[in-house]
């Protein structure tokens, strides 16, 4: 089969590969589409993955073509959704319900082949049936949905809340409608891409800029979520949290990306700094969430290339072109 494979830091190629076959628990899915992340361009640049080559895309959905000797629960023909999260359900953090922080954390995409190839495998057990009302093409969506909604998980968020979102790429505009969907008061987005804001503002959040300076909340955010990872929107966003507030760090970070932090700010204010990774206990309700309409693929997904085309697809994204960038094997 075709599939794009990183052979070694910064370098990425579409070539072909063996056919994946299914074990006794596993499945083997046509890709319909698959999504780029920025857990993509970390691994190009070396970081994450422990060994390359690799298959990348967490991101994807498609069709049952193959199951396992001991697959009862989906058949061929089967539309689904791959939840890429793959724990050893042994350590600490997996028997006290972090599976997200699993000492042997692993991910379709990300340690093991994914699904920018024409197939992929995975467990049954993270598989979710699409119902009809879902274009499969269109569900590459649902696992970025759960990494948003592991984020309102840690957030706790509660009504009326005044939010700040650092960036309006995927992540942060997904963070936007479910911000509008936990009773925010108002939802600012700021992002230096003009282009990028115009879709923030589409959606329906309250104000966009270039930087909060230009907004009117003096006493700062009661929540205010880094979606970008960049050293500056994190330093400027610890800055900008209210008393009593939260910070959430929801972008991914280079490894050596550093800010600073004034302890007695923290002490005296009862400012909360947390974090949110990945997936965890939300991939289902992402999918029943995405059946129901949180998310309108027209305005998420901006471009569809094919499989071929996916080493300047992960170019365009690092760019920041467009919004939701996917493959189509």
């Amino acid at each position: 089969m075709k599939a794009a494979v990183i052979e070694a830091p910064g370098k990425v190629t579409v070539t072909t590969v063996p056919d994946p076959t299914p074990g006794p628990r596993e499945v083997v899915v046509r890709v319909a589409a698959c999504g780029l992340c920025g857990t993509d361009l970390h691994i190009l640049q070396g970081e994450f993955a422990p060994s390359l080559p690799l298959v990348p895309g967490h991101e994807f959905a498609g069709i049952v073509v193959a199951t396992g000797t001991d697959v009862t629960e989906v058949a061929s023909g089967d539309r689904v959704a791959v939840d890429p999260s793959l724990y050893c359900y042994e350590c600490r953090y997996c028997r006290t319900g972090h599976n997200n922080l699993c000492d042997r954390w692993a991910a379709i995409g990300v340690t093991t082949a994914g699904g920018a190839a024409e197939y992929g495998v995975a467990p049954v057990a993270n598989c979710v049936k699409l119902p009809e009302s879902v274009e499969v093409q269109d569900a590459a969506l649902i696992e970025p949905l759960s990494c948003a909604v592991r984020g309102y998980d840690v957030l706790a968020a509660r009504l009326g809340a005044h939010v700040l979102i650092y960036g309006s790429g995927t992540m942060g505009l997904m963070m936007l409608e479910l911000a509008k969907r936990t009773g925010a008061a108002s939802v600012d987005v700021v992002d230096i891409n003009a282009e990028r804001l115009t879709t923030a503002a589409k959606l329906g959040c309250s104000a966009t800029a270039a930087s909060p300076d230009e907004l009117d909340r003096p006493g700062g955010w009661d929540v205010v979520v880094d979606a970008t990872g960049n050293a500056a929107a994190i330093q400027d966003g610890l800055g900008r949290v209210a008393k009593a507030g939260t910070f959430l760090q929801f972008g991914v970070a280079d490894y050596a990306t550093t800010a600073v932090i004034e302890p007695y700010k923290i002490y005296n204010q009862e400012i909360t700094i947390t974090g949110s990774m990945a997936v965890l206990h939300s991939y289902e309700r992402a999918a029943e969430l995405f059946a129901a309409g949180v998310l309108d693929p027209t305005i998420f997904i901006s471009h569809r290339l094919p499989l071929a085309q996916y080493p300047d697809a992960l170019s365009q994204f690092a760019a920041g072109q467009g919004r939701k960038i996917v493959v189509v094997p």
